[in-house]
């Protein structure tokens, strides 16, 4: 009988490893599972910042955007605006001459203006003082002010543009060249003003009224 419950005694203590080690083994398994989620968790939490951070960097450019692309158009059309005023040579070559260039150089001198005016409106909002439109109303004009001064410039263009070419086929000068120049001056100004256009339809489209 001492044999035999020695040998039991024997037994549960080579038996008790096994349990203990199946604890550990689950404990661990829990452990590593646990780990795994908390890395998942973690790993998603990064996209949801990045997608966030990726927003205000694109909310801070369309933000930026009609500074640059106004003080652009200002630039372009400053630029048309001298080469036609000061074209004057003498005779044919006075740009007076031509209602076409008196045209050009009116409409290059309105979008000089409106530019600036706006450069300006725009750099004293983003440094913090009060715009001078409220939010709805001032989408709503820069949407409607930028396509009625693009298509101005676009109109002038189209004015200029068939009688320098008919001159340059004749003759190439001064006058010729300078009138050239201020045209592609204009349509880059015009080309500025139709991209700030679209942003402005941009941001009144996601404009909300509640």
């Amino acid at each position: 009988m001492a044999m035999v419950t020695t040998d039991a005694t024997a037994d549960a203590a080579t038996k008790q490893p096994d349990a203990a080690d199946k604890e550990y083994s689950s404990y661990n398994g829990a452990s590593t599972a646990g780990g795994g989620a908390h890395r998942a968790r973690g790993s998603g939490g990064g996209g949801v910042v990045d997608s966030v951070v990726a927003r205000w960097r694109r909310e801070d450019t369309l933000d930026k955007s009609p500074l640059a692309l106004h003080a652009a158009a200002a630039a372009f059309a400053f630029v048309s605006l001298v080469l036609v005023a000061s074209n004057q040579h003498g005779d044919w070559m006075q740009f007076d001459r031509y209602q076409e260039y008196r045209y050009l150089l009116a409409i290059a001198a309105l979008a000089f203006v409106y530019s600036l005016a706006q450069a300006l409106r725009h750099a004293h909002r983003m440094r913090g003082g009060a715009d001078p439109a409220s939010a709805p109303s001032g989408r709503i004009f820069d949407f409607v002010a930028d396509q009625v001064v693009a298509y101005l410039l676009m109109s002038a263009l189209s004015a200029a543009t068939p009688i320098t070419n008919r001159m340059r086929t004749a003759v190439v000068n001064n006058f010729t060249d300078a009138t050239a120049a201020a045209i592609s001056m204009a349509f880059l100004a015009f080309v500025a003003l139709a991209l700030a256009a679209t942003l402005s339809g941009y941001k009144l489209s996601k404009q909300t009224y509640m």
